[in-house]
């Protein structure tokens, strides 16, 4: 065992347990536990006073974890680099480590940045995997999902015992966590968000797996029956409160105690799908951190003009006239998650029907979300807007997802309360009541911002125009081998420009492997099917 300090800094991996960098830290010598808190970070266009009120937490209970454990954490305010540069010269020198992390453009550079410090001040910095994500040559995609196999069903590594806690330094005060008033963190209208720390993700898990679950596989598509049915692990992995592994091995351990043929044996495989799909979605934005900004296949750039900001401005906060995507809309911002199918019908409204580009309304998203992932969120941004080259295009219908999703219309009268006196199926369709209706059962409610069908229709052929030249196919296949799915060899044969692999639709880990209830798009060899290239699919 070596003598020396090793300070660990803790990133999105806000635990002792399963912590791979931790744990072979501890196995070095003395380690120094460190959260540096980025001023910077927080300034940033895709995060929130909600991600950083739940991050707060979620350190605050690492904090109290270590202090269990018989150590303090240090937490740091300012520039990572700063703040490493600091502890150099107080301890004269130390080994870091910390898991790799796959976030924003702002994180990437921060990384490279202290890679150059460190590489410059002779610090040891060892980056250890949190996830069944390969950065740098060793990536091999074709086998990739056996490398997710064997990493998840690795052991689980337990909270190191009898660690041997480093002494703060002198004169780096051993601080709270700031107040998101401090960093100029503006409130953001969240009133119901999930409970920060360990304690809680566990908590949620084993509910979950206990009883929740049961119905995921039925339930997960609504956002009534999914706030309970869906697991709401979202943000606990997103921080790190749990590890992904602890989490399948959970659901494999609780796959044994049920039969396969059951309600419960379905929901587990469709859950555990989704853990996979969590890793196959941050995998691409760490072979192409670029993904964040520009589609994959690059014959869209620039499809999409900027946004109208009043169109932007109207469906950011539920103002598009269409009940169920302004519904879904509030429920988000009041709530800080929405389950899949919702996030998936809210990205096309805006990608389609308001052919914003997802450069511009997935930041609105990631604001929102305070699960918010950078790794499955800006690839899925770009897959919803029909931007990869190599998914099927799928248009959601905001009339018939409210129909199918909120039949009687209780989440839109919640949630909309402009439409509590609309009576029936009318509160799905309030253009349909006449001036004098509208005038009297809800006048604040605004008039429909577009007509679906024909913006829908103009958004297919602008896709279209490009899909279908052959510049657009040789894309697809580059995009196919650098960042598609290997699972099956059918798969693998078809058609790229037709692909909509299982599980390709998650943008949380509450999403659905197919979405029969959309419009979709159709691709041939000769070009567009079915007329203007709409089949409507039914479950």
């Amino acid at each position: 065992m070596g003598t020396g300090v090793s300070v660990v800094w803790f990133k999105r991996d806000l635990r002792l347990a399963d912590h791979a960098a931790l744990t072979a830290a501890s196995a070095a010598g003395t380690v120094l536990p460190l959260v540096i808190v980025e001023p910077e970070y927080w300034r940033l266009p895709d995060v929130s006073h909600r991600q950083y009120a739940f991050l707060a937490g979620c350190i605050e209970d690492l904090a109290a974890a270590i202090a269990a454990a018989g150590g303090r954490l240090l937490v740091c305010v300012g520039p990572a680099i700063e703040v490493l540069e600091a502890l150099r010269r107080r301890l004269g020198g130390f080994a870091l480590w910390s898991h790799e992390e796959t976030g924003n453009r702002w994180t990437h550079a921060r990384d490279r940045a202290v890679r150059r410090w460190a590489r410059a001040q002779g610090v040891a910095w060892t980056e250890l995997r949190q996830f069944g994500v390969i950065r740098g040559p060793a990536l091999d995609r074709d086998r990739w999902a056996a490398h997710w196999d064997r990493m998840m069903a690795a052991p689980w590594l337990p909270q190191p015992r009898g660690i041997a806690w480093a002494a703060l330094p002198e004169g780096l005060a051993a601080g709270g966590v700031p107040a998101a008033a401090a960093l100029g963190i503006a409130p953001d209208g969240l009133r119901h968000g999930q409970a920060p720390g360990r304690a809680a993700a566990l908590e949620t898990l084993g509910s979950f797996l206990a009883s929740r679950g049961e119905d995921y596989t039925r339930a997960m598509s609504s956002p009534v029956s999914g706030e309970a049915a869906c697991s709401r692990l979202s943000p606990y992995l997103a921080y790190g409160c749990v590890s992904i592994r602890e989490a399948a091995q959970a659901a494999w351990r609780r796959q044994r105690e049920v039969p396969a043929a059951s309600r419960w044996g379905a929901a587990l495989r469709s859950f555990i799908a989704r853990l996979h799909w969590h890793c196959h979605f941050i995998q691409k934005l760490e072979a192409e951190p670029e993904a964040e900004w520009r589609p994959f296949a690059r014959i869209y750039e620039g499809m999409r003009p900027p946004a109208d900001p009043a169109r932007l401005a109207a469906w950011a906060e539920g103002r598009t006239g269409y009940p169920f995507i302004d519904a879904a809309m509030r429920y988000l911002a009041a709530h800080g998650w929405i389950n899949f199918r919702m996030r998936a019908m809210l990205m096309s409204f805006a990608s389609h029907d308001l052919f914003l580009p997802w450069q511009e309304s997935g930041l609105v998203l990631a604001r929102l979300f305070t699960d918010y992932e950078p790794g499955i969120h800006w690839p899925q941004c770009q897959m919803q807007s029909g931007e990869t080259g190599i998914n099927t295009v799928r248009v959601y219908s905001p009339v018939k997802q409210g129909f199918d999703q909120d039949p009687a219309g209780r989440f839109i009268r919640l949630h909309v309360p402009e439409l509590a006196a609309v009576a029936g199926a009318l509160v799905h369709e309030p253009w349909r009541l006449d001036a004098a209706e509208r005038a009297r059962l809800c006048p604040e409610y605004p008039a429909r911002i577009v007509i679906h069908e024909e913006a829908a229709r103009a958004a297919k052929a602008a896709l279209f125009a490009r899909r279908q030249l052959a510049e657009a196919q040789r894309e697809a296949d580059a995009v196919q081998r650098r960042h598609g799915s290997r699972r099956g060899r059918a798969r693998q044969q078809r058609d790229t420009r037709s692909r909509a692999a299982p599980g390709q639709l998650v943008l949380d880990l509450d999403g659905v492997a197919v979405a029969p209830d959309v419009e979709t798009m159709k691709v041939t060899r000769t070009g567009l099917g079915d007329g203007v290239g709409v089949t409507k699919r039914r479950p």
